[in-house]
């Protein structure tokens, strides 16, 4: 009976990560982070945490993140 257990309990904290991604994917789609071409470090950084964090953007987590890529060398 211990791997029906085993088993189960993975189910559910897959669909309990499944959950939380795809409602950090909504709050990063409502502040429009998909939208444009400019793909700068900053941007991508910040919508990737945005849906990292998930459900948390619905309680006030604004996470955004600055960064600067290395310029390439002449």
């Amino acid at each position: 009976m211990r791997t029906r257990t085993t088993t189960t309990t993975s189910r559910v904290v897959t669909a309990i990560v499944l959950i939380w991604l795809l409602i950090g994917i909504a709050a990063a789609a409502q502040r429009n982070y998909f939208a444009g071409s400019d793909a700068t470090c900053a941007k991508v950084g910040t919508t990737l945490v945005t849906i990292v964090a998930g459900p948390l953007n619905y309680i006030g987590a604004n996470p955004k993140v600055d960064c600067e890529a290395p310029q390439p060398s002449r």
